[in-house]
């Protein structure tokens, strides 16, 4: 299966999904191809019309020797120069998935010809995506005013084997598809652990036998948001079907009470990253880019400079989801605590009831412990990213660094502790269902066999960690492809 890009509209999430995540490949359209083509053309005759015009990059140098007027001889001679030497970061690499809607992002610029790339350097962005590896692009160390360090490690491979003209590997590492690709794999991943952590979540409510009350559809009208409102009616569903019987008679503690805002937030913070990604996947962010300006000094148009190759918006969403994962990683922790308080939950203390062979239960006091840790490391990251406040490279013109790496490496971060807080929780919450004799509701039928593949509730010894964590690693299959 391949995904057929003719125009921008093409690259949509549903695209970026197939592509990163499923491993298809990209077929240019001959709409594509055709208006590269004559963006190609373009740019050769704003060249002939006016040999002494200003284009960033193609006829002065690029980055601090912006200042510099090439010759037509050093065009050529810059034009053939590798961007190897720029690749000066490194450090832990992004996953596949991730660089894979990087390259898929790195078309948008070209399929309409406002790159003005050579049609034969857009297949050969496209064919990348055909193979079974992608290069390594560091996560970190990635502090440059835009992205240039982390596409020319993607794209030098490329650039030292195509040839390319004049301007092909500006339009390779200038731009912003490395921001693009992040705030695509954020909100695709959103999606998923925001459908897992609810799952869990509602496991915990029926497992302490919270007032259903707390889920009444009256609320949504009375809040206002219909991001709450979606996770009332996400929750009311998931515990459909539990016991028939009386529940607790008067209020859960508040971190069950708020928990269909907090998860309302989640949301929130998913939506936002989803409407980010599908704006960036279609925004031409080249620089310079052409523009269909056309009047009688420019019959052809214009390029202009710009500072598309900075994407702040993809960072804002991004931080939105750190911060949702610390706050539901509190949620999970206040939630094992208060499921083993039995004073608390009015369920038998710590869950510790006799089995039939008259053994105690595998102890599960340690697991709140052990979500305090990830709750902790989760809301470190969870600071705002802003501007780094000293100048990138400390001179000349790139004097602002672009902070989108950072803002992904954070959010992936705390989504790892949030996958394994809420694996913490899932067993504390079975086994307040195992002791009091009460089903699991058939939504979360499929988690409760997951979890008890994962988690046997032995009476013997055994480290809880290493099965804690195969549960986690079982909740991020059902999220992302490893």
């Amino acid at each position: 299966m391949t995904v057929l890009v003719e125009t921008r509209a093409d690259l949509t999430l549903e695209a970026a999904r197939r592509v990163a995540w499923e491993g298809e490949g990209v077929e240019l359209g001959a709409t594509a191809l055709a208006a590269m083509a004559q963006g190609r053309e373009r740019l050769e005759r704003i060249l002939a019309h006016d040999p002494d015009v200003t284009i960033y990059g193609v006829t002065t140098g690029p980055g601090q020797l912006a200042g510099k007027t090439l010759t037509p001889e050093q065009r050529e001679r810059w034009a053939a120069r590798s961007p190897a030497r720029i690749a000066t970061s490194w450090g832990d690499p992004l996953p596949d998935r991730v660089v894979r809607a990087i390259v898929l992002a790195r078309l948008t610029n070209f399929v309409e010809g406002h790159a003005a790339v050579s049609p034969e350097i857009a297949r050969r962005v496209a064919a990348m995506l055909d193979r079974d590896e992608m290069p390594s692009v560091p996560a970190m160390g990635q502090g440059g005013a835009g992205e240039i360090l982390s596409l020319s490690h993607l794209f030098m491979g490329l650039a030292e084997e195509a040839r390319p003209a004049i301007k092909d590997v500006m339009c390779l590492v200038n731009g912003s598809p490395a921001a693009t690709g992040l705030v695509t794999d954020a909100a695709l991943v959103a999606a998923g652990r925001l459908d897992m952590a609810a799952r869990v979540f509602a496991l915990s409510f029926e497992a302490f036998d919270a007032p259903l009350g707390h889920l009444d559809p009256a609320l949504a009208a009375y809040w206002n948001n219909p991001h709450d409102g979606w996770a009332l009616d996400r929750l009311r569903a998931l515990v459909a079907g539990g016991h028939g019987g009386e529940r607790r008679p008067y209020q859960a503690p508040v971190s069950y009470r708020i928990l269909p805002r907090m998860l309302g937030q989640a949301r929130r913070a998913a939506t936002l990253a989803a409407e980010v990604a599908a704006e960036s996947l279609q925004a031409v962010t080249d620089n310079p880019v052409w523009v269909d300006d056309v009047d009688e000094d420019h019959p052809f148009g214009r390029f202009v400079t710009s500072g598309g190759y900075h994407n702040p918006h993809a960072v804002l969403a991004m931080d939105a989801l750190t911060a949702a994962s610390a706050n539901l990683c509190v949620l999970a922790e206040r939630h094992g605590a208060k499921l083993l308080d039995g004073a608390v939950s009015l369920l038998p203390h710590q869950l510790n009831a006799l089995d039939d062979d008259d053994a105690p239960r595998a102890y599960l006091g340690c697991l709140p412990m052990a979500q305090t840790g990830y709750e902790e490391e989760a809301r470190l990251y969870a600071q705002a990213t802003l501007l780094p406040g000293s100048e990138s490279g400390g001179f000349g013109q790139n004097d602002v660094a672009s902070p989108v790496f950072l803002a992904w490496s954070k959010q992936n971060r705390a989504g790892r502790s949030l996958d394994m807080a809420l694996a913490s929780l899932v067993p504390i919450a079975l086994r307040a269902l195992d002791v009091t004799e009460r089903p699991v509701p058939p939504p979360l039928a499929a988690l409760e066999a997951m979890a008890r593949a994962a988690l046997p509730d032995a009476t013997g010894g055994g480290a809880m960690g290493p099965a804690v964590a195969a549960l986690a690693e079982a909740l991020r299959a059902d999220i992302y492809p490893s």
